[in-house]
């Protein structure tokens, strides 16, 4: 990182090292091991967070397996978002100040006890979050605005559909549309995950190991389908989510659980007028990211303070315990976030 004039904290001064969480080689979640680096220097533009708690996200599963390549002068480390305080700033660097109890999305380097970060993608912890349930905001919060507000632009009085919805991702898509008058539809893959999509605010969750959702939501529409459809599972579910969605619906990907190739009906999208869509949100540049953030802490945010909408704490693991917390995200048992806690 390049260097800068830093203020830090006259109570105290940085240790030389911090504890982290290293990919030792591409593999299963035993490669993730304990290890320990030389102190990080805020560059320009940039903050020094003592980290007190990480989320674990599915990209950190892929870079552990080697199949998310980390873009150029990111950290090697895993880990998207943490919450803490800021323990340094760089000089150019005038919202925060040393001491600040903040949450942000990283661009890699979460697990671990400091963590540097883009300074226009820090939020101030909401009031009355602890730090566990501000970590858990960012990578999922960031990315759900980016798709279904911005690129599929969710409009007042339409409808969502969010495929995987006892998931990170689902469970803040669910409670961000729901709470802002949106009816909104959620598939899982058992019972209890529905009940748990029901509960956030989903008019209708499906079980899709025993139900077939275009069938459930064209009938709870009455025919008309939903509006948009967040998708993180591609594969043999877009033909049907084509013919699932009304009008001038768009349908916006964000992963590929179930494959990256599949077939389109190009007479049913231009008959429909339909629009398909996806994005990644860690390529993109610090300034997209800083106006997902301003988005995000003017019209969420206070949903937040007021428990409208609240992040979804599946289990908390020690940060040494990551390889676990890997293996459980791995199994999709989970509903909601696995998070690491920092000592």
């Amino acid at each position: 990182m390049t260097s800068a004039a830093n203020t830090i904290s006259p109570a105290h001064s940085l240790p030389d090292q911090f504890d982290c969480i290293e990919i030792t080689a591409p593999g299963a979640p035993e490669v993730l091991r304990p290890a320990r680096r030389p102190m990080l220097n805020p560059g320009a533009g940039e903050v020094l967070i003592h980290v007190q708690a990480a989320g674990v996200n599915r990209p950190d599963v892929l870079q552990r397996l080697g199949r998310y390549p980390v873009p150029p002068n990111a950290s090697d480390l895993p880990g998207l978002e943490v919450a803490g305080t800021i323990a340094a700033v760089a000089s150019d660097v005038t919202r925060w100040k040393v001491g600040d109890p903040v949450c942000a999305l990283t661009n890699g380097g979460g697990y671990a006890s400091y963590c540097l970060a883009p300074a226009g993608s820090c939020l101030p912890v909401p009031a009355g979050l602890s730090m566990i349930e501000a970590a858990a905001l960012p990578e999922t919060f960031f990315t759900v605005w980016s798709n279904v507000f911005d690129r599929a632009g969710l409009k007042p009085g339409e409808s969502l559909l969010v495929q995987g919805g006892s998931s990170g991702i689902g469970t803040a898509a669910i409670q961000m549309a729901a709470a802002r008058g949106h009816q909104v539809y959620a598939t899982a893959g058992s019972a209890e995950k529905c009940a748990a999509c029901e509960k956030l605010g989903a008019v209708r969750a499906i079980n899709y190991r025993d139900e077939d959702f275009e069938a459930v939501v064209k009938e709870a529409t009455g025919g008309r389908g939903v509006d948009v459809i967040l998708d993180m599972v591609g594969g043999d579910y877009v033909p049907k989510e084509l013919k699932l969605l009304a009008d001038d619906g768009r349908l916006v990907f964000i992963a590929f659980l179930g494959g990256a190739k599949s077939t389109v009906d190009l007479a049913a999208l231009s008959r429909k007028r339909l629009t398909l869509t996806g994005s990644t949100l860690r390529p993109r540049d610090n300034a997209f990211k800083a106006d997902i953030a301003a988005s995000l802490e003017r019209e969420i945010w206070p949903l937040l303070v007021s428990g409208r909408v609240k992040p979804v704490i599946h289990t908390t693991f020690p940060l040494a315990r990551a390889a676990e917390a890997h293996a459980l995200m791995e199994t999709s048992t989970h509903i909601g976030k696995i998070m690491l806690q920092v000592d």
